[in-house]
């Protein structure tokens, strides 16, 4: 069985969609949909390429009155749910190979706004819109972003995820919005309006939103994190996610804002990398004492950083957060961690010396090296 993910468009899922499409639109030629679907570059596409072709291929087998198209889009939907009811019964499920309806709203109904959006805000409760929303907030600015504040109160909770989501000024694998990046206010209120969301989903969506502006904006998550204090568990939660960029980089506002004071007494010693030679696939294993000389309580946020060696020689910095807890008076702890370089397909790693240090509370220790050779 294949474990790639563009493999969900298989042979077995257009059989099973044209099946459905068929349903709906009874003159469906199911053949030539297939034919047109596994072409000679087919193989080559990656997952979004066979989105972005499927969109394409459906677009001459639906009206060219997108009015029309959109009111076959759900139909199909519609028809969909009726075989199976979880497909919005269930929290926070997604129908993750159908987000080639997103494409199509994206790419063929951009100049039908009031059509779309109506699309948008009932295909969202199947498979997100949040990549096909951005280009409507390019074009329309307010009046986009007017009608995501209005979906912000949406009864269903896929809506109000959209509405936080689909306006993140960096949301990853999507276009950018940079007027967002460079003043995120018009998008403030959709936040204040989910702030205390009943839907853990919506609220992290929330968290995210809040961590893209602080990488922009960091003295407007701070002013937020200060008017939004207290409010509630769920609220504070959602706070604490979103400065977790601000706490990687040992912002001090946020730092002293949770309590997370710098202290001679914090005590750290017998670092050690375990294995400073290792090859691609293992764990890298180190150990530190930390030691609160303090006679109070400590906050103390325990974090490494990883400098991963590039291919021109420089190094790129990543931190990862070990624990976040209070330390007792003459507390001390001794603590053991790995870091798997299991090849992935996000990182590239690069043969040589690479970094690792300990963060405490902000403060960053002395690196020590350690040779990676790739397998």
């Amino acid at each position: 069985m294949s474990s790639l993910l563009k493999d969900i468009y298989s042979v077995s899922f257009y059989d099973t969609f044209s099946e459905l499409v068929g349903e709906v639109i009874p003159s469906f030629d199911k053949t030539k949909f297939k034919q047109l679907i596994f072409n000679n570059d087919w193989e080559k596409k990656e997952l979004k390429e066979r989105m972005k072709h499927t969109a394409l291929v459906l677009h001459d087998f639906l009206p060219e009155d997108f009015d029309l198209s959109a009111k076959i889009i759900e139909q199909i939907f519609a028809k969909l749910e009726q075989i199976d009811s979880n497909v919005t019964s269930n929290e926070s499920v997604y129908l993750f190979e159908y987000m080639f309806f997103p494409e199509y709203i994206e790419r063929f109904g951009l100049d039908h706004f009031e059509t779309s959006v109506k699309t948008m805000e009932f295909v969202t409760q199947f498979t997100s819109c949040e990549f096909a929303v951005r280009p409507f907030i390019i074009k329309y600015g307010d009046r986009m972003i007017d009608q995501m504040l209005k979906w912000s109160l949406h009864k269903n909770e896929k809506v109000r995820r959209l509405s936080s989501e689909g306006c993140r000024p960096r949301l990853p694998w999507a276009m950018a919005l940079p007027a967002l990046k460079n003043d995120p206010a018009p998008i403030l209120p959709i936040l204040e309006n989910l702030t205390n969301d009943p839907s853990e989903w919506v609220r992290r969506s929330v968290a995210n939103n809040l961590n893209d502006i602080s990488k922009d904006n960091p003295d407007i998550v701070i002013a937020i994190a200060k008017k939004w204090k207290g409010i509630s568990p769920e609220t504070d939660a959602i706070l604490k996610h979103g400065c977790r960029t601000l706490l990687k980089q040992g912002h001090p506002v946020i730092l002293k804002y949770y309590q997370l004071n710098t202290s001679d007494k914090i005590e750290l010693s017998n670092f050690k990398i375990i294995n400073p030679r290792l090859t691609t696939g293992d764990d890298l294993v180190f150990s530190f004492t930390l030691h609160n000389r303090e006679i109070t309580l400590q906050n103390i946020r325990i974090e490494y950083g990883l400098y991963y060696l590039k291919q021109n020689g420089q190094h790129s910095k990543k931190v990862f957060k070990i624990s976040e807890r209070t330390f007792q008076p003459d507390e001390k702890a001794d603590i053991v961690r790995k870091q798997s370089f299991r090849i992935i397909t996000t990182r590239k790693f690069y043969s040589g010396l690479h970094k690792l240090s300990i963060i405490i509370n902000g403060q960053e220790h002395t690196a020590a090296e350690f040779e990676l050779v790739i397998k």
